[in-house]
């Protein structure tokens, strides 16, 4: 692929937060490696430093488009270039936003520093205002990253120099959307929506910034471009609660992504407003007995693991049709929905997610960080809860997963503690949805009982769970490490079945043993699946997983998107009716 010279990524990148007067700061900057982490003392802040090279943004300097490519590790680095503010801009405020950096990033505006952050996956903001000139300005970042250290999640970037097993490619810095966008002196900063449609209504909580006393806030929705209901609020503080009536009752659920609009505005005499374009979802989740319902119905959740990793872009989506068309690949399969695995996604993804109907579980990247101690509470949480108030109104994410496979570390079991603060942190955010604290293992405190299990064989498969449908020993891949309370219960990893048949070097990895032949794999991957299918008692199952990420060929599809078998066989596996179905 061609290093794209165009304006990378140049669509809005958060959807259920849109205004008129933004810019897009993607594109060519300066960009330099500083292994000794000295760039701060050489002065490397100061607007008429240049830097040694150049970077495509928002592409990691480890991928190919970015134009670096370079794959070992890197403790730190530095990104600089010029942008220009409108004279019109300086009538509010601004703010430059970043969609993601890993890990610890700081900014600097024309020399100045404007603010640090931590975190490779959620958003931030500064507010730059009384940082930038009418004209040319300058803006440098820089962030450290460290993988191996203990201290950060990681997700997928391996530790080792090579990637391996199912680590990989790495990604330092910049790999998300850079922005600036132009407010009021008084404007909207967030909203949190919560869904009902027994009631007809949408309830929203609103937050501001500035002086806000005596403004009005409208909200008014859209079905199809037709208004269905409107409501209005004064403001008198910096937080300001409203419900909307709907004349019109449209349900989002799974393959119709049934959206409407929203627009809020702030208007106060004498001021500029603030109008946002936004969009929501009509629908509810909630756990009964063994079923998973959604708008009261149960659904089967037919889900495939999903790593969020592209051959050219590592972390970022090359287009944003790129990222539209995993889920329409997934839905082609006979999925329903995905688990986002290890990985904070991007917002355009869960935007694509909400339009097409696909569920999804919001879950991070933690694998890395040493959680043995409470101590990584400080590196997990502050980020987690950023991640959860950015996403929390979209109608696609149906659950949260902060943790996935807690293995102990260097001898050292995990800290439950830390596990259990994190569940009842993500349940005090958010009680609207259902919780696992960590996927597969160890379980502490879980709304949710699940398992990971890579039995290749499909009789020895389907016979540990068959004393379960009928009030028997409730299979437990750890018995001595975590307890099955009574939750709902399913398997969210299996398959992972290795087939590579174009591979001809020994790097390959998957699970157990390869099948012989095509044929010999759909028999298999029909027999496990079939298993969870006809289950009573699992709401759902988790297939891994969607395609191939590098060495880990166990995908259905390969790494550059290529079906390994005919869609259609493996759709008619998935469709079929579930035992729990209603």
């Amino acid at each position: 692929m061609e290093l794209i010279t165009s304006l990378p990524r140049p669509e809005y990148p958060r959807p259920q937060w849109m205004r008129d007067s933004w810019i897009n700061l993607n594109g060519s900057w300066q960009f330099e490696i500083d292994h000794g982490k000295s760039g701060k003392q050489r002065g490397y802040q100061q607007p008429d430093h240049d830097l040694s090279g150049t970077i495509t943004v928002p592409f990691c300097p480890e991928s190919k488009l970015s134009g670096v490519e370079y794959k070992d590790f890197m403790a730190a680095v530095w990104y600089k270039r010029e942008f220009t503010v409108p004279e019109l801009w300086m009538n509010g405020r601004v703010l430059l936003h970043f969609g993601a950096v890993d890990y610890d990033t700081e900014v600097w505006v024309n020399g100045t520093s404007v603010g640090t952050h931590r975190g490779g996956y959620s958003s931030f903001s500064f507010d730059v205002t009384t940082h930038v000139v009418a004209g040319t300005n300058v803006v440098t970042v820089y962030a450290e990253d460290d993988v191996r250290s203990g201290g950060q999640p990681r997700g997928k970037q391996s530790e080792r120099f090579y990637s391996h097993g199912c680590d990989y490619t790495r990604t330092t810095g910049i790999w998300q959307t850079v922005w600036l966008e132009q407010v009021p002196e008084a404007y909207l900063s967030d909203m949190k929506l919560v869904a009902d449609p027994g009631n007809a209504c949408v309830h929203l909580e609103v937050k501001t910034v500035g002086n806000v006393s005596g403004a009005k806030l409208t909200a008014s929705a859209f079905y199809d471009g037709k208004p269905v209901g409107d409501a209005q609020a004064l403001i008198q503080g910096p937080s300001v609660q409203l419900t909307v009536p709907l004349s019109e009752t449209h349900l989002w659920e799974a393959g119709h992504g049934r959206l409407y609009d929203l627009k809020l505005t702030l208007s106060k005499q004498d001021q500029a407003s603030d109008t946002v374009d936004s969009y929501f979802g009509l629908r509810t989740v909630r756990l009964d007995g063994m079923a998973f319902r959604i708008n009261e119905k149960s659904v089967f959740q037919r889900l495939v693991l999903d790593q969020g990793f592209y051959p050219d872009g590592i972390y970022t989506a090359p287009s944003d049709e790129d990222l539209r068309k995993d889920i329409e690949i997934s839905l082609g399969l006979g999925f329903n929905g995905a688990r986002l695995h290890e990985k904070m996604f991007e917002p355009r993804f869960l935007y694509w997610a909400d339009r097409l109907g696909y569920l999804v579980w919001g879950e991070h990247a933690n694998w890395g960080l040493d959680i043995t101690t409470t101590e990584s509470l400080s590196r997990f949480l502050p980020e987690w809860m950023e991640g959860m108030e950015r996403d929390f109104n979209h109608p696609a994410l149906i659950g949260w997963c902060p943790f996935n496979e807690t293995w102990d570390r260097d001898g050292a079991k995990q800290n439950n503690e830390v596990l259990r603060i994190v569940y009842e942190m993500t349940k005090r955010m958010d009680p609207t949805r259902p919780v696992i604290d960590t996927s597969g293992n160890f379980h502490v405190v879980t709304d949710i009982f699940d398992l990971h299990d890579y039995d290749q064989n499909p009789e020895t498969f389907r016979t540990r769970y068959e004393a379960m449908k009928s009030g028997g020993e409730v299979y437990n891949t750890f018995p001595d490490r975590q307890t099955y309370g009574g939750q709902p219960y399913f398997i969210s990893e299996y398959g992972g079945i290795w087939w590579n048949p174009d591979q001809k070097d020994d790097k390959a990895w998957g699970y157990g043993d390869r099948p012989a032949s095509e044929e010999a794999f759909i028999t298999r991957y029909e027999g496990l699946t079939s298993t969870l299918l006809d289950h009573p008692m699992m709401f759902g199952f988790c297939y891994t997983q969607l395609y191939d990420v590098e060495q880990e060929v166990n995908g259905l599809y390969t790494y550059d998107r290529r079906p390994k078998f005919d869609p259609e066989v493996i759709r008619r596996i998935n469709s079929r009716k579930a035992a729990i179905e209603d």
